[in-house]
C-alpha cells in the first residue's frame, strides 16, 4: 500500500464514554492520542492511553514477518504496511495483510458503554495450499499516561504482571487504572523491556512534544494455525464470563441502524455520569457546551435521537449558572468554566429545533422553560464579562484580554481576534432567542412575558438595521463597539439570514448570501476572513503559535457549510436549481468523508487551495452540519 495515503488516513473506534482507539491505515500510530485503547476514566473525560499498540510479527515455518510499523528518528521500522492488501471499515476498522501466500485479517472495535477494545485475527489460506506452521507474537506496548502527553522510560514503572485463566493483569503504576489483557489461549513470555524513542509525524508538525518510550511487560504467542482465529481483549473492565463473537454479534448489531453519516454522529453521542453530552472532536476534545448546542440539531434530530437530545438539553439545563451554559468541562473533572457569550444562545435554538421536530411542548414547559426565562432576565440585566443588554436592545459581550465567541484564538496575551462589543452573530442569536421565548411564552399562556419578549426583539431588530449594515461593502460589519465598526468580511454575518427567527428583509439578506459566496465559500467550508484582508493567514500550519494565528483568519471550517447552505435555500426560495447548487456544494465534504476521512469530517482545512485538512480529525459541528444541510436539499 501506498505509504502516503497510508500514513494520512486514520482510523476511529469510540465506546459512548469518550473513550477511543484510533492509528493511521498503517499501523503506524503519528499522533500521541493513537492507541488500541484511551480510556475515559471519568466520563467522559480523564483520558488515559493505556494500550498504544501491539507489536505482531507472524511466523511462517520458522520465518518471521513484521506487521507493525514505527517511526523512529530517520527510518520507520518495521514497514509492515508494505504486507498490507486490503484496508476496510465494514463493520470496523480492518486490515489484512498478504504474506506468503497466507492472508492475515486484524480487526478492531470498542465495546459500547466500556472501556474496552477487542482486536481479533484471523488466519486464512487459500484452498489447497500446503500446510504451514505458524505462530502470531503480539508484544503489548503500553503507555499509561494521560493522553495530551508522553511517556518515558522511568524508574517508577512496576514491570510485574499477574495472569490468570486466559487473562494477564498489569498495573504499572500505583494509584492509576490497571489493564485486563484477556487472550484466546496465548503461551505468555516475560519480556520487560522499553521500546525507546517513538516519534509522532503529526505531533512534530504541531511544535508539540514528539518523542515517546513504550514499554512491553510480556509477549503473547499464539498457535495460530491457517483458517483459525486469535484475539485480545484489552479493558479496564476485569474479565468476565462472555464470548468474543458475543460482543462482535452485539456491536454489529448496535450499529446496524447507523448508515452514512449516522455513524459518524454516533461516535460523538457519550455519556456524563447518566446524563448525555457531545465529545466536541477527537482526538483531544472534550464536551463544549457551544459545540454541543450547534452541533444537537444535526447530531441527534436529523438522526431520530429525540430522546437523547432531551438528555443533553437537560444535562446543560442542570449547569446553567447566572444566565450562562458552561462553556468547556475541563478533562481533569474541575468545575466547568463560563467563558462564552454565544453557547447559551444557541441553547435556545436546539430548543426550538426540538420542539420542530418533536412538538413536545409539555416537555419544555416542564424542563427547560423556567431555564430559559432565567437566562433572559440575567442577559438583560447584566451577567459575566459584560454581557448585558444595551441601551439600543443590542447585546454587549466582552472584556479586555477575553475572547467570548467562537473565534476564541488567544496567544498568550495577544488575543488573535479582537471581536469584544457587540459580534454580529451574537445579535442574530440573541434576536432568534427572544422570538423563540416569545412564541412559547405566547403558547404556555404568558401573556405579559411575551409582549415584553416581542419588544425586545423589534427594538433589536430595528437597532440592527440601523447600525450593521455596511453600505460599502454591501454586508453587514462583523463587530460594533461604540463608534468602531469592524468591516472585515467574515462568515459570522451568515447566522443572520440562516437562523429561524432571523432580521434582515430579503434584498439585504440576498446581498450578505452573495458577498459570503464570493469571498469565503470554499469546496470544503467556509473561510474565516476574506482572502483580500491584510490580515488573512490561508495556512493552517506549525506550531501552536502560528496554527492559533491562523484558526479564525483565513483557515476553512466545515461546519460554517451549514449555515451557509440554509441561507442559499431561504433567499433563493428553495428552488430546484438552488437545491441542485446546494448539492453541489456540499458534494465536496461528502467525497471527503467517504474516501479520506474514512466515514468522518474534520475541524479545518487551508483557506488557501489545495484545502488540506487539519485539526481533529473528527469534529462534532462538522459532522451535524454536513448532515442537518444534507437534509435540507
Amino acid at each position: 500500500m501506498d505509504a502516503d495515503i497510508a500514513l494520512r488516513r486514520e482510523w476511529l473506534e469510540t465506546n459512548g464514554l469518550g473513550g477511543f482507539a484510533s492509528s493511521t491505515i498503517a499501523g503506524l500510530n503519528t499522533r500521541r492520542y493513537h492507541g488500541l485503547l484511551i480510556a475515559a476514566t471519568k466520563p467522559p473525560v480523564g483520558r488515559m492511553l493505556l494500550l498504544a499498540k501491539l507489536e505482531e510479527t507472524l511466523v511462517v515455518d520458522g520465518r518471521r514477518r513484521d506487521l507493525s510499523a514505527n517511526r523512529y528518528p530517520g527510518v520507520i521500522h518495521p514497514q509492515g504496511y508494505l504486507l498490507l492488501k486490503e484496508f476496510r471499515q465494514d463493520p470496523f476498522p480492518t486490515s489484512v495483510y498478504q504474506i506468503e501466500g497466507l492472508e492475515l485479517e486484524k480487526s478492531v472495535f470498542m465495546v459500547h458503554g466500556e472501556n474496552t477494545s477487542v482486536i481479533q485475527y484471523e488466519l486464512r489460506a487459500p484452498a489447497g495450499a500446503p500446510p504451514a506452521t505458524c505462530t502470531l507474537e503480539l508484544r503489548p506496548l503500553v503507555g499509561f499516561r494521560d493522553y495530551h502527553a508522553t511517556t518515558h522510560e522511568n524508574g517508577a514503572l512496576d514491570p510485574r504482571f499477574a495472569t490468570d485463566a486466559g487473562c494477564v493483569k498489569l498495573t504499572p503504576y500505583g494509584g492509576l487504572p490497571s489493564l485486563y489483557l484477556t487472550h484466546s489461549g496465548a503461551d505468555i513470555q516475560p519480556a520487560g523491556v522499553w521500546f525507546r524513542n517513538f516519534e509522532y509525524d503529526q505531533e512534530r508538525e504541531r511544535g508539540l512534544d514528539f518523542r515517546e518510550d513504550l514499554f512491553n511487560p510480556l509477549v503473547l504467542v499464539f498457535d495460530l494455525q491457517p483458517n483459525a482465529s486469535a484475539s485480545v481483549v484489552a479493558s479496564m473492565e476485569q474479565p468476565a464470563e462472555r464470548s468474543i463473537a458475543d460482543l462482535r454479534a452485539a456491536e454489529i448489531k448496535r450499529r446496524e441502524p447507523l448508515v452514512g453519516l449516522a455513524r459518524a454522529a454516533d461516535q460523538f453521542i457519550v455519556a456524563r455520569g447518566s446524563q448525555t453530552t457531545v465529545i466536541a472532536g477527537y482526538h483531544w476534545f472534550g464536551d463544549w457546551g457551544r459545540d454541543t448546542m450547534i452541533a444537537l440539531p444535526g447530531l441527534t434530530l436529523e438522526t431520530g435521537w429525540y430522546d437523547a437530545a432531551k438528555n443533553i438539553l437537560l444535562a446543560f439545563a442542570g449547569y446553567v449558572d447566572r444566565g450562562m451554559l458552561p462553556n468547556r468541562f475541563p478533562d481533569t473533572g474541575e468545575a466547568p468554566e463560563y467563558n462564552t457569550c454565544d453557547a447559551t444562545l444557541w441553547f435556545f435554538e436546539a430548543v426550538r429545533a426540538l420542539l420542530a421536530r418533536t412538538q413536545d411542548y409539555d416537555f419544555v414547559r416542564g424542563h427547560l422553560y423556567p431555564v430559559l426565562r432565567d437566562i433572559v432576565s440575567w442577559h438583560q440585566r447584566g451577567t459575566r464579562y459584560d454581557i448585558h443588554v444595551d441601551s439600543d436592545g443590542l447585546l454587549h459581550a466582552g472584556e479586555p484580554g477575553v475572547q467570548l465567541t467562537w473565534m476564541d484564538a488567544k496567544v498568550g496575551d495577544w488575543v488573535v481576534t479582537p471581536r469584544r462589543g457587540k459580534p454580529v452573530e451574537i445579535q442574530a442569536l440573541w434576536y432568534n432567542a427572544l422570538r423563540v421565548m416569545e412564541d412559547l411564552a405566547r403558547r404556555y399562556g404568558h401573556a405579559t412575558d411575551g409582549a415584553g419578549y416581542r419588544e425586545a426583539a423589534d427594538r433589536a431588530r430595528h437597532s440592527f438595521a440601523q447600525r450593521f449594515w455596511n453600505e460599502a461593502a454591501g454586508c453587514l460589519y462583523d463587530v460594533i463597539d461604540g463608534d468602531t465598526r469592524d468591516a472585515s468580511i467574515r462568515p459570522n454575518q451568515i447566522f443572520a439570514v440562516s437562523l429561524f427567527h432571523q432580521m434582515l428583509p430579503p434584498d439585504k439578506a440576498k446581498a450578505v448570501v452573495h458577498t459570503v459566496e464570493r469571498h469565503l465559500l470554499t469546496p470544503y467550508g467556509l473561510r474565516t476572513l476574506a482572502p483580500g484582508d491584510p490580515q488573512y493567514r490561508g495556512r493552517y500550519e506549525g506550531d501552536a503559535t502560528s496554527r492559533d494565528s491562523a484558526y479564525h483568519q483565513g483557515t476553512v471550517w466545515p461546519w460554517l457549510l451549514g449555515p451557509f447552505v440554509s441561507a442559499y435555500l431561504y433567499v433563493n426560495g428553495h428552488s430546484r436549481a438552488a437545491q441542485a447548487q446546494a448539492r453541489q456544494w456540499l458534494a465536496g465534504l461528502r467525497r471527503y468523508a467517504a474516501e479520506e476521512g474514512l466515514g468522518q469530517v474534520p475541524e479545518v482545512f487551508d483557506g488557501d487551495p489545495p484545502q488540506r485538512a487539519g485539526g481533529a480529525i473528527a469534529q462534532a459541528w462538522s459532522v451535524a452540519e454536513l448532515l442537518r444541510a444534507s437534509l435540507l436539499e
